[in-house]
């Protein structure tokens, strides 16, 4: 609790100090909304909606991308907790907004879908850099406006690549830091040449990792075409790629382990006798088509169209000892008279799949009503199969693929915006999508009999009201949000198919901007039917599910304030406070000592990985002319690992801070130079943000067995970027 009150107390007694990094609202003149592309629009909130929204622009994107993944640079925005696998932000990654998972998060490209369709998750180390390419970033907490793709669910992340420099450039950055990590992007621009513009991006990225063995060698690129006429039209074409290999690390390190001082041990590959096995990595190459076209007529109306290809192919490989010959589908051999029941095996698990389709936006406006129209159809194919490569007692009819699933996913929607000034002060404002969803899944790896031919229909309402006046805006919405369960979910097997959920969202917002000081203050109330939880109840196969539980919800408040004390020094910064509870909780314990499960009913607990509080404070003095020394502090409360709010199954809280110092300077040969050093985890900091657990009955009493994902110490990063 001492640190929590240190953390609130910076934050408290500095936030009427400053103006924060992250802006309440980045550009006072909205042009995250206005001045983007219609297909960026339709999913983005502005001033006048009535939902809560944290704006990101290119500067702030650039000064914290030195090579972490996406979820790293969003880490002092509200409500939002990261963590790595690999320990020091490179490689997979993830983040919960609000206690939300990556699965109920919506991503969106360019107005295009990003999360996967099956398990609606979004794995960013697929398109490494892709923030060097980013011009602007928008975060929705919240049901939040309707979007396009899966996931929409809590909260949402739109990234635009669409606003294009006038003015030709080459650059070039450099990142180089502890474990080994380095990251080179080389970008080009032409400007507008006759109303052509082309862009483009080259980028290696690669670390040791903090974890044993956690290493990443990631490639990526990114071209941008575009054709503008004139004010009324425009062509825009995106193609971008990703390429990573990265050495599993997602088992975690075991709570004993992790007491003994073990922190960076990797249990991948350890199956393998002697060293463990060097190739037990995950591969995917994924490569993203957008064709964009847009016509305007004056103010009257703004139509945008766009098809778009996600091409997705890869594997992760595995070293198995001792395995059943029959688990792969195999005869077992004889040898020498004596038959073999098991082997060691190297097995690769692949994925290949086609996502494609065309989103649509119609914006008529007449003099105080602007009304959005949009449509979505796409449609998901994906092969699920499985390859034996190797085994140690030798086969003839490798390599042998023993399981082959297909699924199939279709998904159409519409939605209505209308926002509608009334008087000079205030605006009304609704919101209505119809989305349906066909899933076919013919199989699974280890229920290859059970099939799945699901349809759902959702329509989701959102209605509010904002009034702006004098640097006064305040805002209240109701929402309603409906997602249909992932793949992992439909393995619960045929008698136990998952429910969809469904959430109610209500916001309650005020903010207040003057020239030197903003503050801002949300309230939500976020209301489940059937949320999707872990109880420890498994499936047919034996593999833990989760599980509809009928009643939960999140409570909370987020501050957020800002203030210049001179023109040398700034402060700022935002904190959260939430209740995440569960009501009538079954939770599932497996029993080694009689067989089956044991089931424990809790009243009333709280939601896995909500912390309650959650405190960003940062400060930044510009020493001299164009240097710029920031601190960032950051706090976050006890997580869960569980639903059942055991203290013995929780992440501690953890304090940390992040020191980076930036100079840039103008050459007469016309070349532009910025320069950082950031230090990480200042304090050396031992925490773990993300982790599992799971327990069971033995020997009389009950055992529970704890794995974390340790974050790295104090570590260095060392940035140079030269433009032209």
């Amino acid at each position: 609790m001492k640190r929590l009150f240190i953390a609130i107390g910076l934050l408290l007694t500095q936030v009427s100090f400053a103006q924060r990094l992250y802006k309440i609202d980045s550009i006072p003149s909205d042009s995250f909304y206005t001045l983007a592309p219609v297909a960026v629009r339709a999913v983005r909130v502005g001033e006048n909606t009535p939902f809560t929204r944290t704006n990101l622009s290119k500067k702030e994107i650039q000064l914290a991308n030195q090579g972490a993944d996406l979820p790293f640079i969003l880490n002092n925005t509200p409500s939002i907790v990261i963590n790595s696998d690999a320990g020091n932000g490179i490689g997979y990654t993830g983040m919960r907004i609000r206690g939300t998972d990556a699965t109920r998060i919506n991503v969106t490209l360019n107005g295009v879908p990003f999360n996967d369709a099956e398990s609606q998750g979004t794995f960013f180390v697929n398109l490494p850099d892709f923030s060097s390419s980013a011009s602007s970033i928008q975060i929705q907490r919240g049901v939040g406006t309707s979007s396009n793709g899966p996931g929409a669910f809590g909260a949402s992340v739109n990234i635009s690549t669409a606003e294009t420099e006038k003015e030709k450039y080459l650059e070039f950055n450099n990142s180089i830091g502890s474990f080994g990590s380095r990251k080179h992007t080389l970008q080009f621009g032409t400007g507008q040449l006759k109303g052509f513009n082309f862009s483009g991006r080259l980028s290696s990225i690669m670390s040791d990792g903090f974890i044993d063995r956690a290493s990443s060698n990631l490639r990526s690129f990114y071209f941008g075409a575009g054709y503008s006429k004139d004010s009324n039209s425009a062509l825009r074409l995106y193609v971008f790629s990703g390429k990573e290999k990265t050495y599993q690390a997602w088992y975690g390190v075991s709570e004993r382990d992790l007491l003994s001082g073990n922190r960076t041990i990797n249990y991948a590959g350890t199956e393998a006798s002697g060293s463990p096995y060097k190739n037990e990595t995950d591969n995917y190459h994924q490569t993203h088509y957008q064709f964009h076209w847009e016509k305007n007529s004056k103010k009257q109306y703004r139509f945008s169209t766009a098809f778009f290809l996600t091409r997705g192919k890869g594997y992760y490989e595995q070293y198995k000892a001792k395995e059943r010959f029959t688990k792969y589908g195999l005869t077992p051999p004889t040898l020498n008279g004596v038959v073999v029941e098991q082997s060691d095996f190297i097995r690769q698990l692949w994925l290949d799949n086609y996502f494609y389709g065309n989103n649509s936006t119609l914006q008529l406006q007449k003099k105080n009503t602007e009304w959005t129209i949009g449509t979505t159809i796409a449609q998901y194919q994906g092969k699920h199969y499985g390859k034996l490569i190797w085994a140690s007692i030798s086969r003839p009819n490798f390599p042998h693929t023993w399981y082959n699933n297909n699924a199939t996913k279709t998904e159409s929607s519409f939605y209505i915006k209308q926002q509608t000034k009334v008087g000079n002060a205030v605006f009304l404002y609704y919101d209505l999508q119809i989305r349906t969803v066909n899933y076919r899944i013919q199989g699974f790896r280890n229920n290859p009999s059970l099939f799945v031919n699901n349809h759902y229909t959702f329509f989701n309402p959102k209605i509010g009201v904002t009034y702006r006046s004098a640097g006064w805006r305040a805002y209240a919405s109701i929402s309603s949000g409906a997602k249909e369960p992932s793949r992992d979910d439909f393995e619960a097997g045929t008698a136990t198919q998952p429910l969809p959920e469904k959430l109610y969202d209500l916001e309650l917002g005020l903010e207040r901007k003057t020239t030197r000081l903003n503050t801002a203050i949300t309230c939500y109330a976020m209301q489940y039917k059937n949320q999707l939880i872990l109880t420890g109840k498994i499936n047919d196969v034996g593999a833990y599910t989760r599980t509809n539980v009928p009643n939960s919800q999140r409570l909370g408040v987020e501050l957020e304030a800002s203030y210049i004390i001179k023109k040398w020094i700034t402060t700022g910064g935002n904190l959260s406070f939430s209740q995440n509870r569960v009501k009538n909780l079954e939770e599932y314990i497996d029993d080694y000592d009689n067989g089956g499960q044991i089931k424990k009913v809790y009243n009333r607990s709280t939601l896995a990985f909500s912390p309650a509080w959650i405190a960003n404070q940062y400060i930044t003095i510009t020493l001299v002319k164009k240097v710029e020394v920031s601190l960032f502090r950051r706090y976050v409360s006890r997580q869960y690992l569980d639903n059942t709010a055991n203290i013995q199954r929780s992440l501690d809280p953890f304090f940390v801070q992040d020191l980076r110092i930036n100079y840039s300077l103008q050459t007469k040969g016309k070349y532009r130079l910025m320069f950082i050093a950031q230090v990480n985890n200042l304090t050396n900091t031992k925490y773990e943000p993300n982790g599992y657990t799971f327990s069971y009955f033995y020997g009389g009493t009950v055992q529970t067995e704890n794995y974390y994902f340790p974050m790295a110490g104090r570590n260095y990063l060392l940035t140079i970027n030269i433009k032209r």
